[in-house]
């Protein structure tokens, strides 16, 4: 259901995974759009309540549509989820595949996907947003979320904290 926002009591945020020590479990989060799925680390360290107030948030279901001012990206209207943190890593100017939270002011609450060039605006000028989450698998198919976007419309979002696999 878009706009529903499900709320569960926030897990504790694991180290870095050169930091872990054997055994312990690295969090990251599975975000879908569409049929496409992403797994992305955190970016704890240099977001770090932008990381936990969407961490007590989770899951969050929205809806992803094309984004109209910023260039190659998907974006999420999120105002009726109450996320308000302060700006922390943010930019104009996100990679594909770093994920942004917009918190609202200028313009309406956000997420931005960006899946390709992009320079975050709105109507009313540019805008700077929270780099929280970075893709670690599914670059590749960042192309095809924004092709499915802009020709087949608004998709559904779900972003949820999962396991992230071993990594070699």
């Amino acid at each position: 259901m878009a706009g529903t926002v499900l709320l569960i009591p926030p897990a504790t945020q694991a180290p870095h995974p050169r930091e872990r020590a054997e055994g312990e479990v690295l969090k990251g989060l599975e975000i879908r759009i569409g049929p496409l799925t992403f797994l992305a680390r955190w970016e704890s360290e240099k977001a770090p309540k932008t990381c936990e107030a969407i961490r007590a948030l989770l899951p969050i279901e929205a809806k992803a549509l094309h984004a109209r001012w910023s260039g190659e990206c998907a974006w999420a209207p999120i105002d009726e989820i109450p996320l308000q943190p302060e700006f922390e890593n943010a930019t104009c100017y996100p990679a594909p595949g770093e994920f942004l939270l917009y918190p609202g002011g200028f313009s309406e609450r956000e997420f931005l996907f960006p899946y390709g060039s992009a320079n975050f605006a709105s109507k009313l000028g540019q805008l700077a947003g929270n780099h929280f989450a970075t893709v670690i698998k599914g670059q590749e198919r960042l192309p095809e979320m924004g092709r499915m976007v802009l020709w087949l419309g608004a998709q559904d979002l779900v972003i949820r904290e999962i396991k992230l696999p071993n990594e070699e």
